[in-house]
């Protein structure tokens, strides 16, 4: 566990695909699905978790580009559009969750405030797999850089 104001090692774990497991009754299977594009409810996470080891063995930090999905192979990454303002970016799913009924998607504080609904806590949004992620390092930078308003995120592997 990392504490407030300390360094969150970035990158480690291991992935995480195809065990299935139950939260609440409700059976999830993870699975590589390159079609997966699924239109649901996001929330965001912070505080909460920061600090704390992930389901693949990372540090969530709250300041990074990552979200929580339960069934997308982990780590990996997936396209987040908010349909509300059609601002679109690239996430580093790392995480199992979120297990609210009706929800699809946690992003965290930083991808929330990027997306434009961190005020309003929900957003209905369009999620696309893009395909695996390292496990080496930070790639904050560069999620960052895949932004859009009005037009797909591209992969992280097409910005430069």
């Amino acid at each position: 566990m990392v504490h407030a104001g300390e360094p969150v090692p970035k990158g480690g774990g291991s992935y995480r695909v195809g065990k299935p497991y139950t939260v609440g009754g409700q059976v999830y299977t993870p699975e590589e699905n390159p079609n997966y594009s699924a239109t649901g409810l996001a929330s965001w996470y912070g505080d909460d978790f920061h600090g704390r080891q992930t389901a693949n063995g990372e540090i969530f930090d709250m300041s990074s580009i990552s979200a929580t999905h339960p069934t997308l192979p982990i780590p990996s990454y997936a396209r987040v559009t908010n349909l509300a303002n059609n601002r679109s970016i690239i996430v580093r799913v790392n995480d199992r969750g979120p297990y609210h009924q009706g929800r699809l998607i946690d992003v965290s504080i930083r991808t929330a405030k990027l997306l434009g609904f961190y005020d309003a806590g929900i957003a209905r949004v369009r999620v696309d797999y893009v395909g695996r992620a390292s496990l080496a390092g930070s790639d904050d930078t560069k999620l960052e850089a895949t932004l859009r308003k009005g037009t797909p995120a591209p992969g992280p592997s097409e910005v430069r």
